[in-house]
């Protein structure tokens, strides 16, 4: 790939008012990015709509050889059983039309789940994907702790890469563990592809703290691209997946890594403050992946009441309870929790979701 590591990550698509992803959008989006350079285009089975959007925009426009696409193969704590998920890569394979994938990752392996892959076969499920030539190179998204990693590379050393979720917020994270867990990589000699690096776009709006860091550097720079090129300035990085959901995200995006060139030192130092005050934010860091949501037996949108949580601490004149009232629609509240633990064994920020709802509950009256 050279010097273009910036990664197109398709989580997160535009959308259109019917909720529909805007291929249209998408479309220029894939053209823009091409032309400048870059080639990497990341989606997954779990992502509603994805595969298919990037086989309208991307698979039927462009020669194959001129990109490389990379999807997922996930497994659950419950709900997925060894058949279903090694049919994921023939139903990946036929939303996307692309004949095979370049990069193909196990997927979000975390503490609550890795022992299942394990139990299906899927390591050598993958490799056998390999052999019959559907995939090119396989690899796995990791979200737990730096112990299980050093574990997973030395039980399957011939994994081609890791995919980390690596961001300057969650730098020192105990829950997360970034640059541990990429010392890891390095040390076992594996190229890294970054999920995260603006953490769900919160490093993309940060606090009001962080911002005024930033502002006083007058580089006319994004906050998205103090982030981005904080993890693409680490070594042995293969792509940064950002994950754009608007034609103006993508152009951003571009201004800087087209001609990438890593943080100096200034910069990391202007970074280290940044992170000085992240630590001092109280927050509570969800990146809206909605994990957590697919299996609630209640139905409780989870990351959006995290969401009014967070703008009534940074906006006293925030209507919160106006805004609860509107997320929750129709849908489970924060008292309707019955504390069952799937959205903590599912969430890759390792959150204390259950006793964070349990402090929500308080925005029905704010």
């Amino acid at each position: 790939m050279g010097n273009k590591k910036l990664g197109f990550g398709l989580m997160r698509l535009p959308q259109l008012e019917s909720g529909e992803i805007d291929v249209e959008q998408v479309k220029k989006m894939v053209d823009l990015f091409l032309a400048s350079g870059h080639t990497y285009f990341d989606t997954a089975y779990v992502y509603p709509g994805s595969e298919e959007a990037i086989r309208k925009a991307l698979v039927e426009r462009y020669p194959r050889d001129s990109y490389t696409l990379a999807s997922k193969l996930m497994v659950m704590p419950t709900g997925i059983d060894e058949k279903k998920a090694k049919e994921e890569i023939k139903i990946s394979l036929e939303r996307t039309g692309a004949g095979y994938f370049d990069y193909y990752l196990v997927h979000a392996v975390q503490r609550s789940n890795y022992q299942k892959y394990e139990e299906y076969g899927i390591w050598d499920y993958v490799k056998e994907l390999k052999e019959q030539g559907l995939i090119k190179h396989y690899g796995f998204s990791f979200h737990g702790d730096s112990e299980l990693l050093e574990e997973l590379l030395e039980k399957h050393p011939d994994v081609e890469f890791v995919q980390l979720q690596l961001n300057y917020a969650d730098w020192e994270n105990p829950g997360v563990q970034s640059r541990r867990n990429h010392e890891i990589c390095r040390a076992h000699g594996k190229p890294v592809t970054v999920m995260e690096p603006v953490k769900g776009g919160i490093l993309a709006d940060p606090i009001d703290s962080v911002k005024k860091i930033f502002d006083a550097e007058n580089s006319g720079m994004s906050y998205a691209s103090w982030a981005v090129r904080f993890a693409a300035s680490q070594e042995g990085i293969l792509a940064v997946l950002s994950g754009m959901s608007s034609l103006a995200q993508m152009e951003d995006n571009l201004s800087y890594m087209t001609d990438f060139k890593p943080l100096d030192e200034h910069e990391m130092e202007v970074i280290a403050k940044a992170q000085e005050a992240i630590a001092k934010d109280q927050s509570i860091p969800c990146t809206a992946c909605h994990y957590c949501t697919e299996g609630c037996p209640m139905d409780i949108p989870i990351p959006e009441i995290f969401a009014v949580e967070n703008r009534k601490k940074g906006s006293p004149a925030f209507r919160t309870q106006r805004e609860y009232m509107i997320v929750t629609a129709g849908r489970g509240k924060a008292d309707d929790c019955i504390q069952c633990g799937q959205c903590e064994e599912a969430c890759p920020q390792q959150l204390p979701i259950i006793s964070l709802l349990e402090k929500c509950r308080a925005l029905a009256e704010a």
